[in-house]
């Protein structure tokens, strides 16, 4: 187990978020649920406080901190998917009730926490052998918001668009 692991600030979503990211990835579960034991700036006796889970095998904390505070792109967290239908899934549920696209895949999910959904093929388009496509392959990313792998691929091997 990592000695580190992020905590998420939240204003009384906690329990909410947390339980959404579990209901998303494999390996994931909450593990233990503080709640506020008297009234405090975090919120009154009973509510909750922290809740400790595990996503994708990584310890995360999720604290109701008493206020609202914002997140940036400086912190975000990057999941790998297998295919494009694993992308297409994690980018329709973090966006769900109010969360906001943004290019080359990232998104803020409605709590406002930013998240890259990367298809793994997208290292190989990028990475490539071949220089060009690879550049190809990269302007098309630029221009997306959400990764389409068929679209990086048609656009590293120099195709056109179907």
């Amino acid at each position: 187990m990592s000695k580190i692991s992020p905590c998420l600030w939240f204003n009384g979503e906690a329990e909410e978020a947390a339980n959404l990211y579990v209901s998303l990835l494999t390996d994931s579960r909450i593990e233990k649920i503080q709640k506020n034991t008297v009234d405090s700036p975090a919120g009154k006796a009973g509510t909750v406080l922290v809740v400790d889970f595990t996503l994708a095998g990584q310890r995360f904390m999720a604290m109701n901190g008493g206020m609202k505070m914002e997140y940036t792109h400086a912190v975000s967290f990057k999941i790998d998917c297998a295919d494009q239908a694993e992308v297409d899934r994690l980018w329709y549920a973090l966006l769900a009730n109010g969360g906001k696209a943004e290019q080359c895949g990232w998104l803020k999910d409605r709590y406002g926490v930013s998240w890259q959904i990367v298809p793994t093929a997208l290292v190989k388009y990028l990475g490539g052998a071949d220089a060009a496509g690879a550049q190809r392959a990269m302007q098309a990313m630029m221009g997306m918001v959400k990764l389409d792998i068929e679209g990086l691929k048609r656009a590293y091997e120099g195709k056109s668009a179907a």
